[in-house]
């Protein structure tokens, strides 16, 4: 365990002398009422290909903003985190710091946590979803806790595979359905399909993988110009 802290605390250093990375958003610019959440092609397609990467275990990770706070949430990005001992809180902990530091750093912010779980038929919140879910709303009145449904990942599914909570007095519900919006669905689905099928996935650096090689790059910019790129009006999708 001594050794993991050395480690974690090489990787926020590494982490705070890096190059600040641009941040874009690819939201809509369509206005969005309060309570609503968008999910961006960027952050869906970074959740999906994180699942499908381990598809045997556990995973999770954190959802970005790179809008103001306050009103509706437009998620732009995400961070992958672990893909296993997701219960350990001092590794979730540290991972939470050196995220929000690095969002301090590029004027984004947290505003959600993701999960998939082990088994393809369980979708519901494990108790440290809960926890950290809870530990970002004290921070973000908006926040939201999305877990992906395993057993509706298949390419050929037309349904988006998540599930959304909100936190209402002090608990979290399942979110209405009406209020989550992933505009271009069909888009992003392909375009998760097609990186998928090409092995783009392998690109895709968790924290995990970061503390086993801190030469790799958590903030997975790599992965994220592909996205741009194949999301780009010039090649026919987004």
């Amino acid at each position: 365990m001594y050794l993991i802290y050395l480690r974690l605390f090489a990787s926020v250093a590494n982490c705070c002398f890096k190059a600040r990375a641009e941040c874009l958003s690819s939201c809509s610019s369509a206005v969005l009422i309060m309570g609503e959440v968008e999910l961006s092609c960027r952050a869906y397609v970074k959740m999906y290909l994180h699942a499908c990467l381990y598809p045997r275990c556990s995973i999770n990770g954190l959802l970005l903003s790179s809008s103001l706070a306050g009103g509706a949430v437009c998620v732009t990005d995400c961070v992958p985190l672990l893909h296993s001992h997701l219960p350990l809180a001092p590794i979730t902990q540290l991972a939470l710091t050196q995220v929000d530091v690095w969002c301090s750093q590029t004027q984004q912010r947290i505003v959600g946590y993701y999960q998939a779980n082990a088994s393809a038929s369980d979708s519901s919140p494990t108790p440290s979803a809960l926890k950290i879910a809870d530990k970002i709303a004290e921070q973000c009145d908006n926040a939201a806790l999305l877990m992906l449904d395993s057993s509706k990942m298949s390419p050929d599914n037309r349904v988006p595979p998540i599930v959304m909570y909100e936190r209402k007095d002090s608990r979290w519900t399942l979110k209405d359905k009406h209020t989550i919006m992933l505009r271009q669905w069909e888009e992003t689905r392909a375009i998760a399909s097609q990186m998928l099928e090409s092995g783009d996935h392998m690109l895709l650096v968790d924290f995990d993988g970061h503390l086993d090689d801190i030469t790799k790059d958590w903030t997975n910019q790599k992965l994220n110009t592909k996205i741009a790129e194949l999301s780009s009006p010039a090649n026919g999708n987004i």
